[in-house]
């Protein structure tokens, strides 16, 4: 498998985190968001994802986009181990959170999105990260074990660390979200999660390498 990935990007690091939990090995190539101009918007990369978004795999013959649809093909061809709960109310709950963020949040708070926010673009994150946290953290509330949904690592988890991650990168106060607050630091003790973390890629800046 081939993975199109940038570093920081939190829809990349979800299915990097799919990846090493189901002990799958690939190849990264880089594709930088920044530079360039961005290198999503080149013409070799737009003939490949024409919404020239990371991440993009290539696994089994096909190259899939979108971060959740190449969870849920991991998930139905490489089973284990699960990342949707088998009992139906657990898995609905699992897909909900998973789709809060990932539907309600992060793209409001997108690349794409920031550049047209100019000057205003950390309030802007910071405002929407926080109104989707209020919501999510009266949700985990209700759903939440060790992780998101139980005490098993789910596809809500996997959505939930680098939207963290993007809060504490916009300065989001996280005082107010302890059950998010405490999940995202037992996931990022699990190996998987540290492996995709942003600061161990392969196009992380020097900087900003663990």
């Amino acid at each position: 498998p081939i993975l199109y990935s940038y570093f920081r990007s939190s829809c990349s690091w979800r299915v990097r985190i799919a990846l090493a939990l189901k002990g799958i090995s690939y190849d990264v190539v880089p594709v930088n968001l920044l530079k360039d101009g961005g290198q999503q918007f080149s013409a070799e990369f737009k003939a490949m994802n024409p919404m020239q978004q990371v991440p993009a795999l290539k696994i089994d013959g096909i190259t899939l986009s979108q971060s959740l649809a190449i969870i849920h093909y991991l998930e139905d061809t490489r089973p284990k181990p699960r990342l949707l709960p088998q009992d139906p109310k657990k898995r609905a709950q699992v897909r909900m959170i998973a789709d809060h963020i990932v539907s309600g949040i992060q793209p409001l708070q997108n690349l794409s999105v920031l550049k047209q926010m100019g000057e205003k673009k950390t309030e802007w994150a910071q405002n929407c990260i926080s109104s989707g946290f209020q919501a999510l953290e009266q949700t985990l509330q209700h759903t939440a074990g060790r992780y998101c949904v139980g005490d098993e690592v789910s596809m809500a988890d996997l959505c939930l660390v680098p939207q963290v991650f993007n809060a504490e990168r916009f300065k989001v106060d996280m005082a107010p979200y302890p059950t998010i607050t405490r999940i995202n630091k037992a996931l990022l003790e699990l190996e998987a999660f540290k492996v995709s973390h942003p600061s161990r890629q392969p196009d992380t800046p020097a900087e900003l390498r663990a």
